[in-house]
């Protein structure tokens, strides 16, 4: 595959993002266009390796034909490579722009030099296909008359649509909110991926027959907390409708649950002043503030905004880095983000080999941001915070924590202990938990009866063995996080596409369809 030198003849080079303190004035994309001459050169590079590690299980969980399509790039065959691409992956824009590219840590290249750029090729040949106008609705020949409602448009949701919708069922998308698309629409902030690159998509779905329907809360009318996603639409105008989810299971031969984990996690609830105004849930702040731009470019005034503010972020992972860049949009006075794990090591470490996503010290985009505006990554490890002070009106005004060792666990306890004198207050007007979630929202599960697990200590999901995504309940079946738990937006998409094949099967007895680590089912034909 590529040049049969090229991994010696050419270095790696990553298509950069715009200057940093630049694309901090705006929520336009980070990106910047490739030059065609750089992506064929990575392609160059991909090895003939044997064992193509990318596409195993360290690597791309939805088995992308990586070699393939490097390699035509290489060539200049651009067609034949978004061709190949979209065998595997229903929306390689997405996963080009957010997924952390496990495939890259995988690389066989990796072991002595750094890895083929195939993140970049992979968005390069989606762009591509969409600009050339080579990706076109295709509605399928017929239909078989059988009808599916899936709960939840994020990824897997939409995946498993596409799919279902390409052997001819109806397929029916409910959604609470008022745009469709779950995470990639509200979960996920503009400049990662701007929203025209989803509603894009969304639009070729329609136009190939899925049904979307949006402001449709599947469940009971409950007293939601603030910041609720259903709290939010209703808040804004939305006249939202509660559908039972019965109602859907009678009306369809099969029903979905891709509701995603959407039940915040929040190791601070029982510290002293958790309830002061100011701090709030990450989810929260990133769905407000893309409302507000989406419907009046941030002129309604109706997010959180974290200008002249001090900042704490609780929490690391991709939301916290999203909190980060978008209180830096808003003018932020300072940020400071807390990592309860050390930093870490520069090189991998000895228990963290190839193939093994590389888990070593790197700046996020929002990490450079602050580095260009403020002179500092804005991470500060091991920290544990404690106690929230607040003002006298009840507002939040500093953050006190303490430092922890991870090498001194406490038996029976934490897998660390506090280190004594370490006490700080950190000043603090806007405090961001983005500490995580614990599972879905259970009640449309409760609802319908469906059996949970305890996969993960305090989480809690909807029981579905995967490869066959079915519930306790005939003709129910479950995928994404709300089967498996957080994860990554490729992991999703393997879920919806490993989903629709099961209802398909369950659906006419058999199927062609593909599903990762399955089969490429029909997908080859002819090729």
């Amino acid at each position: 595959m590529g040049k049969a030198t090229g991994f010696i003849e050419f270095e790696r080079e990553v298509v950069p993002y715009r200057d940093a303190t630049e694309r901090i004035k705006d929520f336009d994309e980070i990106f910047t266009d490739p030059p065609e001459k750089q992506l064929q050169t990575q392609g160059a590079r991909c090895m003939d390796c044997g064992v193509p590690f990318c596409q195993s299980g360290s690597g791309c969980p939805i088995d992308n034909l990586i070699p393939e399509w490097n390699d035509l790039v290489y060539q200049g065959r651009w067609k034949e490579a978004l061709k190949r691409l979209h065998q595997t992956n229903n929306f390689p824009e997405f996963t080009g722009r957010t997924c952390p590219a496990p495939c890259e840590g995988a690389c066989v290249l990796g072991i002595t030099d750094p890895a083929v750029t195939i993140k970049n090729i992979e968005n390069a040949i989606v762009d591509r296909g969409f600009a050339e106008g080579w990706i076109q609705p295709e509605p399928p020949a017929t239909r078989t008359g059988k009808r599916v409602a899936v709960i939840g448009s994020g990824p897997a949701g939409l995946a498993a649509a596409d799919q279902l919708n390409k052997v001819g069922h109806t397929v029916t998308v409910y959604e609470r909110a008022d745009r469709i698309g779950g995470l990639l629409m509200y979960g996920i902030p503009n400049m990662k991926l701007d929203k025209d690159v989803v509603e894009r998509r969304v639009n070729l779905l329609r136009e190939e027959g899925v049904q979307f329907v949006t402001c449709a809360h599947v469940g009971k009318k409950e007293d939601f907390a603030s910041g609720h996603m259903t709290q939010i639409m209703e808040e804004r105008g939305c006249e939202m409708q509660f559908i039972d989810p019965n109602d859907l299971l009678m009306e369809n031969d099969a029903l979905l649950m891709a509701t995603g984990a959407t039940k915040p996690f929040d190791p601070t609830a029982q510290c002293p002043g958790r309830e002061l105004a100011g701090v709030q849930f990450a989810m929260d702040f990133l769905t407000r503030n893309t409302k507000s731009l989406l419907d009046s470019k941030l002129e309604d005034k109706t997010y959180t905004s974290a200008a002249d503010k001090n900042v704490i972020v609780i929490g690391g992972g991709d939301t916290g880095a999203d909190c980060i860049g978008t209180s830096l949009r808003h003018g932020c006075k300072s940020v400071v983000n807390f990592e309860l794990l050390d930093q870490p090591p520069a090189e991998r470490a000895a228990n963290n080999p190839w193939p093994q996503w590389p888990r070593i010290y790197r700046l996020d985009y929002s990490h450079a941001e602050n580095k260009a505006k403020h002179g500092n990554d804005p991470r500060a490890y091991h920290v544990l915070a404690k106690e929230f002070i607040g003002d006298d009106s009840g507002h939040i005004k500093a953050v006190k924590t303490v430092e922890v060792d991870w090498s001194k666990p406490v038996e029976g306890d934490a897998p660390f202990s506090e280190v004594e004198g370490s006490e700080k207050e950190w000043p603090a007007d806007l405090v961001l938990l983005a500490t995580g979630f614990v599972g879905p929202e259970l009640a449309v599960g409760a609802m319908l009866g469906l059996e949970t697990q305890n996969p993960r200590g305090n989480w809690q999901t909807f029981i579905g063995e995967h490869g066959e995504f079915t519930t306790n309940l005939e003709g129910v079946f479950v995928a994404g996080d709300c089967r498996r738990g957080q994860s990554l937006v490729v992991w999703a998409i393997n879920e919806g596409r490993g989903a629709a094949r099961a209802i398909d099967q369950y659906l006419t007895g058999s199927s062609l369809l593909p599903a990762p680590g399955v089969t490429q089912g029909s997908a080859l034909a002819g090729v």
